[in-house]
């Protein structure tokens, strides 16, 4: 059985650096064929991002909802993520993302905004049900000739930090038994 996994991005420009940095996040961390990708860059849809209703912001919402993993991926605005980016989640009611596992994701000029993905992006998450496995990722722009070892060093602490969940997970569902 295979992972499905989806990366949003709430970059304004189509095909970013910033959606780079999350889409090889995702090849780093899981193996080849162990998951399904679909990659929602939220700049395809902005004549859709704020029409009420939305069939297809709807079906983009469900996608990412019945998704194992979710990597949301901003570039840095205004010390946070863009507002592309909350105006989709906004789309989500109480505990909308229950039962994803949620990576967030900033790319910025500099080190200024580091705690950005950590600080603001992932109490969103948590607030919208998703389990979030650490720290946010965060890449300056200055680290983008070392993007590879940088997003490994990044996947590996992400995968450490799954493993340690798998593992209490296993232990609470034998107690259940």
């Amino acid at each position: 059985m295979s992972l499905r996994v989806a990366v949003v991005v709430g970059n304004p420009r189509p095909l970013s650096r910033t959606r780079r940095v999350a889409e090889l996040l995702v090849e780093k961390l899981l193996s080849p064929g162990s998951y399904e990708l679909e990659v929602i860059d939220l700049a395809d849809h902005v004549d859709e991002i704020f029409a009420w209703p939305s069939d297809e912001l709807a079906g983009l919402n469900a996608s990412v909802a019945e998704s194992d993993l979710v990597v949301f991926a901003s570039p840095t605005y205004k010390a946070t993520y863009t507002g592309l980016l909350k105006a989709f989640l906004d789309r989500y009611p109480a505990n909308g993302l229950a039962g994803v596992t949620a990576i967030p994701v900033h790319t910025g000029a500099d080190f200024t905004h580091a705690l950005g993905p950590t600080f603001t992006l992932s109490p969103l998450l948590a607030e919208l049900g998703a389990a979030v496995p650490g720290r946010g990722f965060y890449l300056a722009l200055s680290q983008l000739e070392q993007l590879d070892e940088v997003v490994e060093a990044a996947a590996a602490e992400y995968a450490a930090n799954l493993a340690g969940l798998a593992k209490v997970s296993a232990a609470a569902s034998a107690a259940r038994v």
